[in-house]
């Protein structure tokens, strides 16, 4: 078993962005676990209608 290592999970959520609106997109986190525990989220990403591979920076979490 690795002591670090680095792990992706994708989750669905709602997003908010100024130009678009409301959006629904997925989501990947790429984080850093020690032990299988989460420590800290390196990067977060989304992808586009396009294909296009977004960062999470430029829409609000919609809640």
């Amino acid at each position: 078993m690795r002591i670090i290592q680095i792990k992706r999970k994708t989750i669905i959520e709602k997003r908010y962005s100024v130009k678009m609106g409301e959006l629904i997109t997925k989501v990947t986190y790429v984080k850093k676990c020690l032990f299988g525990l989460p420590i800290k989220t390196l990067h977060k990403y989304r992808g586009t209608y396009y294909g296009e591979v977004k960062d999470c920076n430029d829409c609000k979490l919609f809640v």
